[in-house]
């Protein structure tokens, strides 16, 4: 009788990278006879944040997007920048409805099982040990979305956090232009800090609100309250409106050396592998290639982790977390910089990290200060 104890592959973690790995691991024939456990406390029932993204042409979350757009402002204290997207589209996916559609996908493999639990350890041996809060489990190869511990007590890297509060709004009248979402406006201002309000309009009448900040030290939930409620009041001309939902997080961007503690046998996924792009927090769609890539490494007989990162994407965005961990002010001009003077095919394949030399040295030359020159140098 086999082990039940046993699993060829385990996933800690039911969130965006750990169910985007188990959906891969459904799809593929070459997983079919393999045992492959998640193990989350949280049934995932709740809409707990909202994913971004763009991409040039359906893929298979093709019925998942709650909202496309295809056009996109980007307003700063001193000019309006008006996109239009196009070959991109830009797409959100309620967290929720991710979720449903995941756990819908996979209890139909027999193969796949889930065990509401949480992982307190994992022992790195001749055979992988999971130990949780009520069982113990060992596996073939683990992956892994918990931070590191190491984050938290020693880190000693380049560290923004983008965190944010928002709220999906319902009002009385026609208020928003569906057709269009705000990127980034500057206007509403903590300050001298990288801040700004992004809105997501899913109808002429619901939005989400969100304000979001580019800062080493986090605030107050009751902050981002007062500075949407400002927004909603001064900016969208709003006095009467109904909160449907809020979401609230914090993004770590940043250049500590998550894919260090990938092993042969444990890799580290996610947030807690460094899958979040630093320099922008967003990914959906980072995480999406970097799910590709470990299942390219284990069908070719590699360590799943392999090659999973770009060194010179690496060091663009270690340069620029610099400039903002040392000149915060400047994030509105470093953003305001980037999207007017570049093309948005440009833009999205710089930050898709698929690039060529010339769009990256176009990118770099529409940022081109003394700020850029000195993180420049302080990377090197």
């Amino acid at each position: 009788m086999a082990n039940s104890s046993h699993f060829d592959y385990i996933i800690i973690g039911n969130g965006l990278a750990g169910l985007q790995l188990a959906l891969k691991f459904a799809d593929d024939t070459f997983f079919k006879d393999k045992r492959i456990a998640l193990i989350d406390p949280s049934p995932k029932t709740e809409n707990d944040k909202t994913w971004s993204f763009w991409e040039t042409h359906p893929s298979h979350w093709l019925n998942l997007p709650y909202k496309t757009w295809k056009k996109a402002t980007i307003v700063s204290s001193k000019k309006t920048i008006d996109l239009t997207l196009s070959p991109y589209t830009y797409k959100s996916i309620r967290a929720i409805d991710f979720y449903n559609y995941a756990k819908s996908k996979l209890k139909n493999h027999e193969n796949i099982h889930f065990i509401s639990d949480e992982a307190t350890s994992v022992l790195d041996g001749l055979e992988t040990v999971v130990e949780t809060k009520q069982q113990t489990f060992t596996a073939g190869h683990v992956f892994d979305s918990r931070i590191p511990k190491e984050f938290y007590t020693k880190n000693k890297s380049i560290t923004i956090n983008q965190h944010f509060k928002g709220i999906i709004i319902k009002t009385e009248t026609k208020t928003f232009n569906a057709d269009t979402l705000t990127m980034m406006d500057y206007r509403l201002k903590d300050g001298q800090q990288t801040t700004f309000t992004y809105v997501l309009p899913f109808s002429e009448y619901e939005a989400l609100v969100e304000f979001t900040y580019f800062t080493e030290n986090i605030v107050d939930e009751s902050v981002y309250d007062a500075f949407i409620e400002t927004y909603i009041k001064t900016y969208l001309k709003v006095n009467t409106y109904t909160i449907l939902e809020s979401e609230q997080g914090n993004i770590p961007m940043t250049t500590f050396p998550f894919d260090s503690f990938n092993t042969k046998n444990i890799t580290k996924i996610g947030t807690g592998g460094g899958w979040v792009k630093p320099s922008t927090g967003y990914s959906f769609k980072h995480t999406e290639k970097k799910v590709a890539k470990l299942i390219e490494n284990i069908k070719d007989n590699k360590i799943p982790s392999k090659q999973l990162f770009k060194r010179k994407y690496r060091f663009y965005d270690k340069i620029f977390l610099k400039v903002l961990k040392d000149e915060n002010h400047k994030g509105e001009w470093i953003f305001q910089q980037f999207y007017d003077k570049n093309g948005v095919e440009t833009m999205f394949r710089f930050l898709d990290e698929e690039s060529t030399f010339w769009e990256e040295l176009k990118i770099m030359s529409s940022l081109f200060s003394w700020s850029f020159i000195k993180a420049f140098f302080k990377t090197l």
